[in-house]
């Protein structure tokens, strides 16, 4: 319509004639005077009004034939999209349906085309101009490499990271062995350090290492990558979940990579990780320096031209990778990380801590205020313990001190408190003896006060003064066995059958016939005289008193033998 605009302002204004206006618009004759003779019949001139649009100035122009039909009956596009997506449905058989319900409609040709035209209006792209030290923008490449084992032959593979800028497209790329935090935090500096520089914005998509939880509206950012970030000054921007066009520049990024540097590799052998690293140095520097196809330069001349000097300079110091954990003080003020124990004030008992562990130190901190401050400690079962944060008085330490452990030991039984005051006592600062102390506890609720009584005077007696040991008591049952006591020489009865050793070296002295004498090794024996035989007398039932059955009963529960009394046992 904008030619029917034309001829009548050239009519109008400037009084054209019909071929002066086609010669000037490139148009023929007959259509410049065919315009001119619409317009006259419907009174239309020169400026028209102004609510009058085209599409309204093109039915009063040319509107439809008496008789002539509307055209061919249009589908119903929504109906048929959502239909797509049932599963066995295609546009054919949409396509016989529709000349089904209209015999004259269009062929399938033309349906399709039609289709195709209205479901491209759908999904439009948006082309994002990128400014010079805008944006970064990383991700990990699909393709990877591998690397043999000299000695064993195994087959480990190499993942691809791939960082690239937004305007210049200058890339930067390494291998590593796992898509592990420490690694992408470790790509991230060396990828600024390779530039230079830092970007403003730091696109990424919703990987684990990056993103804690995705979210379309606001995604919660994983503590150290966030802390890198600020550490660097930039600010990451995650892509949304499952939209790859979020992080266009780098899909496209990974995908030249792919095929320029990654592809023409697929056949290398490599031994260490090294050797990826220098073949991909190699590569890197190929692409970054071939030329564009379309434009003039190449992706380092642009970046040295312009992406280089916009990128904000890097911090004086790098980066040092530091771990987040969530961990909550227990009741001897001391936080548990990485198997070692380090103190926090004891006010924060029972809290929850924020610890950032690095290489070298250990950072508490409560909402948001830094807390505490130990040196790292690498060993297992260690403390690190400020005396600043120990309370004046363990009284006041939540009512659970030394004395009150033991008060609780002792009612449960005297070897226990017993057992509870050594514990204390065994530990450089009774504080660090109270785990110990409530795990004793708990292990008296499931044995019962008894049992772990007993339990805890077996520890005391073989000197295993510790958790484990009154666990491993009560698991075997040891506690249910008598205590051995100590070793006594009981004296002998007198017996002419007692001899001693001293009978048997020759020097024994003459015993007497049925003398109640107790037989001692220092007494010496004479050896020309035999000793005398027990005297043997008859019984009633044919037996003899050296012989089965056995001697009578006293009525005062003695037994009576030749030369001896003995006690019933």
């Amino acid at each position: 319509m904008r030619n029917v605009r034309d001829i009548l302002r050239l009519h109008t204004e400037h009084q054209l004639a019909g071929r002066q206006i086609a010669q000037s618009l490139g148009l023929a004759h007959s259509t410049v005077m065919g315009v001119l003779h619409r317009a006259t019949a419907l009174g239309l001139t020169w400026p028209l009004p102004a609510g009058l649009d085209d599409a309204t100035l093109e039915g009063q122009l040319y509107p439809p034939t008496p008789g002539q039909t509307a055209g061919r009956a249009e589908p119903a596009w929504e109906e048929l999209y959502r239909e797509l997506r049932r599963k066995g449905v295609t546009l054919r058989l949409l396509w016989q349906e529709y000349r089904r319900d209209y015999p004259d409609g269009y062929q399938y040709s033309r349906f399709c085309e039609r289709y195709r035209r209205w479901a491209g209006k759908l999904d439009v792209v948006l082309r994002q101009p990128h400014r010079a030290g805008e944006k970064m923008f990383v991700d990990w490449a699909g393709l990877t490499l591998s690397i043999v084992a000299p000695a064993t032959g195994q087959v480990q593979a190499v993942h691809i990271f791939v960082a690239t800028l937004g305007m210049s497209n200058f890339t930067y790329l390494e291998g590593a062995l796992a898509q592990t935090q420490p690694i992408w935090i470790g790509a991230h500096t060396r990828a600024f350090e390779y530039f230079g520089g830092v970007s403003e914005v730091l696109v990424s998509d919703s990987t684990k290492t990056g993103v804690t939880r995705a979210c379309r509206y606001e995604p919660t950012l994983n503590r150290t990558y966030q802390e890198m970030t600020q550490h660097y000054g930039t600010v990451p921007i995650p892509t949304r979940p499952r939209k790859p066009r979020d992080n266009a520049k780098a899909e496209s990024g990974v995908q030249v990579v792919e095929r320029v540097v990654l592809a023409p590799l697929r056949d290398e052998l490599f031994f260490s990780l090294a050797e990826v690293n220098e073949a991909l140095r190699a590569g890197r520097e190929r692409l970054n320096d071939m030329p564009f196809q379309k434009l003039p330069g190449s992706r380092r001349t642009q970046f040295e031209a312009f992406e280089k000097p916009a990128l904000r300079p890097l911090p004086p110091e790098r980066y040092e990778l530091a771990q987040w954990q969530t961990v909550r003080a227990n009741i001897d003020y001391h936080c548990q990380l990485a198997r070692n124990f380090y103190s926090v004030p004891y006010q924060l008992v029972h809290e929850k801590i924020d610890a950032r562990l690095t290489t070298g130190t250990i950072e508490l901190f409560y909402k948001g205020r830094r807390v505490a401050s130990h040196v790292r400690l690498w060993g297992i079962g260690q403390y690190s313990t400020d005396p600043a944060h120990r309370p004046l008085a363990h009284q006041k330490h939540l009512e659970w001190t030394p004395s009150r452990l033991i008060e609780w030991g002792r009612e449960h039984g005297a070897d226990t408190g017993a057992f509870v005051a050594a514990l204390l006592a065994s530990k450089p600062h009774p504080e660090q003896g109270y785990r110990a102390c409530l795990g004793v506890m708990r292990l008296g609720k499931r044995y019962g006060a008894a049992r772990l009584n007993a339990a805890c005077a077996r520890a005391l007696a073989v000197n295993a003064v510790s958790y484990h040991s009154v666990k491993s008591i009560l698991q075997t049952g040891l506690d249910r066995q008598a205590l051995a006591g100590p070793s006594v020489q009981l004296p002998l009865d007198a017996h002419t059958n007692v001899r001693g050793p001293a009978y048997y070296a020759g020097e024994g002295a003459e015993l007497q016939d049925g003398a109640d004498t107790v037989i001692s090794a220092d007494t010496p024996a004479p050896v020309d005289k035999p000793a005398p035989q027990m005297p043997q007398e008859a019984r009633p039932n044919g037996g003899e008193a050296s012989e089965y059955p056995p001697a009578a009963d006293r009525q005062d529960g003695t037994l009576i033998t030749h030369g001896a009394v003995s006690p019933r046992r």
